[in-house]
């Protein structure tokens, strides 16, 4: 039979604080992956790659799971495989690796972003719809394959957008706005894809009343540590002024910073002039 699901067990709580902890990271990721791209091979691009995908990675993960306590089945007892668990978290942070790193590495030109983009949406897609398969209860889940397809398309034009906004706009205010939309496309997906989700409790299942200890109990030690990781990039970021500036020059694929070209006064004065 159908069952009953609540995906705000307690209020507007738990979505606003999992659309806040997803922010938070990919305020922190996305600055990592600009400072990697303006500085180049000369400000540690590898270690800054690394970073901004962890702590991408590790938002999108704690907030799918801050969402999903408020998330109950009506009858049923919720949980979790902990080793489907964790995988989520590593194919987050590698796949979103691997999107951060083309940015890092190829430059910022659109056809570059455009697949940054899609790798990066597809990495907060399979975090969330591997998350959802570790969910045990007595009964099975389907899906509504136009639904799932709107979520996945969400991810990526939102996971696009925000890495634009990060790269091409030098601000705090477009850092900020970046990571907003991250966290609308996160948040956004999140819920579209619970929306297509049916539950089916097996008739014989036996009616119970989960305590939400029990529930807490177990996800608030696996949010733990992704919590802390953000935590520590945090510190990170508040001591490095470049990460909170980012106004300098961009460098480009070879990691070489660009320099902007002279302008024809300054040309007319040294007496030279640009190739025709």
């Amino acid at each position: 039979m159908n069952g009953t699901v609540s995906q705000f067990n307690y209020g507007m709580v738990t979505p606003v604080v999992a659309f806040l902890t997803t922010c938070v990271g990919s305020a922190l990721g996305l600055r990592c992956t600009v400072r990697s791209v303006r500085k180049g091979r000369e400000g540690r691009r590898g270690a800054w790659l690394v970073l901004g995908a962890v702590c991408i990675g590790a938002g999108i993960w704690t907030m799918h799971f801050i969402a999903m306590i408020g998330f109950t089945i009506q009858g049923a007892e919720v949980g979790y495989d902990r080793s489907t668990t964790l995988l989520s978290l590593v194919v987050a942070v590698a796949v979103v690796s691997l999107g951060v790193s083309i940015v890092g590495y190829r430059g910022t030109s659109p056809f570059v972003l455009g697949a940054a983009g899609v790798i990066t949406g597809l990495g907060v897609a399979a975090m969330h719809y591997i998350g959802m398969s570790g969910m045990r209860f007595d009964g099975h889940m389907s899906f509504d394959a136009v639904t799932v397809g709107l979520s996945v398309l969400i991810a990526v034009v939102a996971s696009t957008a925000a890495l634009w906004a990060a790269v091409s706009l030098h601000t705090l205010a477009s850092a900020a706005a970046a990571s907003a939309i991250m966290g609308v496309a996160v948040t956004g997906m999140h819920y579209t894809g619970m929306a297509a989700m049916s539950v089916h409790v097996s008739k014989g299942a036996a009616v119970v009343d989960q305590s939400s200890v029990e529930l807490l109990g177990f996800l608030l030690p696996m949010i733990a540590g992704p919590v802390a990781v953000l935590a520590l990039a945090a510190v990170i970021v508040m001591f490095d002024p470049d990460m909170l500036l980012g106004d300098g020059p961009a460098a480009g694929a070879d990691g070489a910073a660009e320099q902007p070209a002279p302008s024809a006064a300054k040309q007319r004065h040294t007496g030279s002039w640009p190739a025709l």
